[in-house]
């Protein structure tokens, strides 16, 4: 008989998914985003599932508004692009039903709005990578591009966009 070890999150399940490791460590799914134009939240493509970009929003309100460097403080941004993150898995469990289906994540882009002075972009990012890192593990790793901007819908101090690979059907 096979004798099965913990998964490195203590879980017992040998390969828990990105919803199960959230479940274990107590965060709690948002309420999905809602688009703010004509478009969809999500798209499937093959086995990648792309993201319009999401917010920091919570209960349906623009959570943290501004721009880094201004009146932010990086680890105010780094909350901003979690929470973002964290909507961004909401749309992706609405999308496919159950977030266990998503294998890893590919690519994240993260948008900031920032003074012309600002530097600390990687920093602020990773609020966003570190929630990923939680989900998916550490060692699943993804690519990354971060980059201040000028101004971002409803004055919001991050958006996040993802790219998602889906499990294949077994």
């Amino acid at each position: 008989m096979e004798e099965h070890m913990p998964a490195p999150n203590g879980s017992n399940s040998v390969a828990a998914g990105p919803g199960t490791r959230l479940r274990e460590l107590g965060i709690v799914m948002p309420a999905p985003p809602s688009p703010l134009g004509a478009y969809v939240e999500s798209s499937r493509a093959g086995n990648l599932l792309f993201l319009s970009g999401t917010l920091p929003i919570v209960n349906r309100h623009l959570a943290i508004s501004g721009r880094l460097g201004e009146r932010l403080t990086v680890k105010e941004g780094q909350e901003a692009a979690r929470m973002a993150s964290l909507n961004a898995l909401a749309a992706a469990e609405e999308h496919l039903g159950n977030l266990d289906r998503l294998k890893k994540l590919v690519k994240l882009t993260v948008l900031m709005a920032t003074t012309e002075q600002f530097t600390e972009h990687a920093q602020v990012a990773d609020g966003a990578s570190n929630l990923f890192a939680q989900a998916f593990g550490a060692e699943s790793g993804h690519v990354r591009l971060v980059y201040g901007v000028q101004s971002l819908p409803l004055g919001a101090a991050v958006v996040v966009d993802v790219i998602f690979e889906i499990k294949s059907k077994t």
